[in-house]
C-alpha cells in the first residue's frame, strides 16, 4: 500500500529488488513464488480469486505470473473466494493452510479439519478433502485497535508490561457468559469496571482483548452448531503469532477445546507445495531440506 502507483513506476520492482535481489544476485535461476496482497487489485498485478471449495490444484491453476525488472518471474499465488449472499476472501491464508496441511494427518483432513489463524482481520477455516470447503472471517485484531485508539474505552487504559492472563480471560468468560445481546453490549464494560474499581487501567486492554476474542469464539460456536459440530468436540490447528495463537488456545480452553496445536513455518510449507505442484520445484528436494 506504500509502494507507488501505478507498478509502471517501479516501486514494485525496487521492493522487489531489495527482498531477494542478493539471492538472485548469486543464483538468478532461482524460482519465484509469492502470495498475500502482492496479488490483490492493489497489488503488483492481480491474481483473480478461485472460488471455494478450492484445492491446491486450483491454486497452481490460477497462477499469475509477473516478469520483473531483472528478468526473473515472478509466480502469485491466487487468493480464494467464498460466493454468496454475504461474500468471504483470503489472501495468503489459502497458502498457509496448505502448509498446514502438510503436516496433518490424511484421515484428519479428510474427515474436517478445523483451521485457525489468528490476527488482525482472524479466520476460521473448515478443510474437507483436500480443500478450503468453507471460513469465517473476524476483524477481532482490527476491531480492538480502533476501539483501544479512537474511542472512549482507551482514555483510562494503560499498556502493561506483561499480559495479565486472568484480566484477558475474565473478558473471554464475559463474552461467552453475558455475550448474548453482542459485543455492543458488552465492551463497553471495559470503562465501568475501570469506574467501579473492578479492573486497574493496566488490566484494561487485556480484558478488552479477550471480550472481543470470546465474542469470536461464540461466533465460531454458533456457526458451528449449523453443521453439527462444536468447538468443545473439535481438533484444530493454529496458525499465526506463537504468543497471539497461546491466547488463542487459552480462550479455546474456556470454550471448552483443549487441543489446538500450533503449526510452524505455515508459510514457508505452503508457498513449497504449491511451488512443487506447479512444477517450480522439486518436491524431493524439499523433503530433503526438511529432513
Amino acid at each position: 500500500m506504500n509502494l507507488p502507483r501505478p507498478a509502471a513506476e517501479g516501486g514494485f520492482d525496487a521492493a522487489f529488488d531489495a527482498v531477494v535481489g542478493a539471492w538472485l544476485d548469486r543464483t538468478p535461476e532461482l524460482p519465484v513464488i509469492a502470495a498475500g496482497m502482492v496479488g490483490s487489485a492493489q497489488g503488483w498485478k492481480e491474481a483473480p480469486y478461485v472460488n471455494a471449495p478450492a484445492s491446491a490444484d486450483a491454486l497452481v491453476d490460477g497462477i499469475v505470473r509477473v516478469q520483473t525488472a531483472r528478468g526473473v518471474t515472478l509466480n502469485i499465488v491466487p487468493g480464494v473466494l467464498q460466493n454468496g449472499e454475504l461474500p468471504n476472501v483470503m489472501r495468503g491464508e489459502e497458502t498457509q493452510i496448505f502448509g498446514a496441511l502438510a503436516c496433518a494427518e490424511p484421515s484428519a483432513a479428510g474427515k474436517g479439519l478445523l483451521i485457525g489463524l489468528p490476527g488482525t482481520h482472524a479466520k476460521w477455516v473448515m478443510v474437507r478433502d483436500a480443500k478450503i470447503e468453507r471460513f469465517d472471517t473476524f476483524m477481532t485484531g482490527e476491531v480492538f485497535a480502533a476501539l483501544s485508539e479512537h474511542t472512549i474505552l482507551g482514555r483510562t487504559m494503560l499498556t502493561p508490561d506483561q499480559p495479565d492472563t486472568e484480566a484477558f480471560l475474565r473478558g473471554v468468560r464475559v463474552a461467552r457468559d453475558k455475550g448474548k445481546a453482542g459485543v455492543l453490549a458488552t465492551i463497553f464494560s471495559t470503562r465501568t469496571l475501570g469506574l467501579t474499581g473492578q479492573l486497574a487501567r493496566e488490566q484494561q486492554p487485556d480484558y478488552l482483548s479477550g471480550l472481543l476474542i470470546g465474542h469470536e469464539l461464540s461466533g465460531l460456536e454458533a456457526a458451528l452448531a449449523q453443521q453439527q459440530s462444536t468447538l468443545a468436540g473439535s481438533a484444530l490447528q493454529l496458525i499465526g503469532n506463537e504468543a497471539l495463537c497461546e491466547r488463542y488456545r487459552l480462550a479455546l480452553a474456556q470454550f471448552g477445546c483443549h487441543q489446538a496445536d500450533l503449526v510452524k513455518q505455515a508459510t514457508e510449507r505452503g508457498l513449497w507445495r504449491i511451488a512443487a505442484q506447479a512444477g517450480l520445484v522439486s518436491e524431493a528436494s524439499g523433503a530433503a531440506q526438511a529432513t
